[in-house]
């Protein structure tokens, strides 16, 4: 296979095929020079966007100004001293386990010295993860709920903790899923819903919520959620906006996707994590929900990943 049977037929790559096809640090630059092309090059000088590739410098050289840009200028990987074998291969074991792969596990596969080094480059694809999906927005139908992770306290906070509502050892998160299923090109209907998207939340404030669902959500939606008193202003945001009194039954009809989202996520998080941070959780959310909303393109993953990492935001 080349490069560009890659690029045309994301549903063949496996992790055979990956071993075969990125066995050198210079497969893995072509591919990715491949991806940044395929979502076009601008120059940060005059933002022209016809570029010839100078293939001896591994740069792009505007045609109008002559600026050069590199491989890795203005994407997540940009100041990331870690080779592009070490990414592609990272990314390759993100995408080849269904429900993710631990820091340690990830450091131990990949032969890496330090713990931090890997951490980090793990953190930065999650965070382009979370920008891709940030570029859509959620339509139709839609439920909306807050979930409560459990996360790492200090003793500072465990001294404060209260139960409930506002707990310290437990994060909010607002948490929106397209319940109007599923269609593919020929019409067939899926039995599942569709996108889902998981916001972490400073406060239990209404303009908060507010705000979050501006940016995430299409303004003809209809939104189902609970009778909390963080949503009464959700009717001047959307389409319409239908609220249920919040209720064992309720969780398993109006509600029953989103609540499936937060204990699927909360078993995958508990598989992975001995703790979680706060800093981190959303972080963790972005993955979940990049996987969760791609789980009907099989092997196809790997390269919708490396398009999200080469991706300008």
């Amino acid at each position: 296979m080349t490069l560009n049977f890659v690029l045309q037929n994301e549903g063949t790559m496996n992790i055979l095929n990956f071993m075969n096809e990125f066995s050198t640090v210079a497969e893995c630059e072509e591919h990715f020079r491949l991806q940044r092309e395929r979502e076009g090059i601008t120059c940060k000088k005059c933002n022209g966007s016809v570029h010839y590739w100078l293939k001896g410098k591994k740069q792009w050289q505007c045609k109008a100004c002559k600026f050069r840009t590199t491989l890795r200028s203005g994407t997540v990987m940009e100041s990331a001293k870690l080779d592009f074998h070490v990414w592609y291969s990272a990314m390759a074991l993100i995408s080849f386990s269904k429900k993710g792969i631990s820091c340690n596990e990830l450091k131990r596969q990949l032969d890496l010295p330090r713990y931090e080094s890997v951490l980090r480059m793990y953190h930065v694809i999650r965070d382009a993860m979370g920008k891709r999906d940030d570029q859509y927005y959620l339509k139709g139908m839609l439920e909306l709920d807050e979930g409560y992770f459990k996360i790492e306290t200090n003793e500072i906070e465990k001294s404060k903790t209260k139960a409930g509502r506002g707990s310290t050892d437990v994060q909010n998160v607002v948490v929106m899923v397209e319940s109007t299923p599923l269609e593919d090109e020929n019409g067939n209907v899926s039995k599942h819903c569709g996108y889902y998207k998981m916001k972490v939340m400073e406060t239990h404030k209404a303009e908060e919520i507010n705000d979050t669902v501006t940016e995430m959500v299409d303004t003809s939606a209809i939104i189902f959620s609970d009778k909390s008193t963080s949503y009464t202003e959700l009717k001047d945001i959307v389409e319409a906006h239908f609220t249920e009194l919040s209720s064992e039954e309720t969780t398993k009809t109006t509600l029953k996707w989103v609540h499936v989202a937060i204990s699927n996520a909360k078993r995958v998080f508990n598989g992975l994590f001995q703790k979680i941070s706060r800093k981190y959780l959303q972080l963790y959310l972005n993955e979940f929900c990049y996987k969760l909303n791609r789980r009907y393109f099989g092997a196809g993953l790997f390269n919708r990943l490396t398009l999200a990492v080469a991706k300008i935001y």
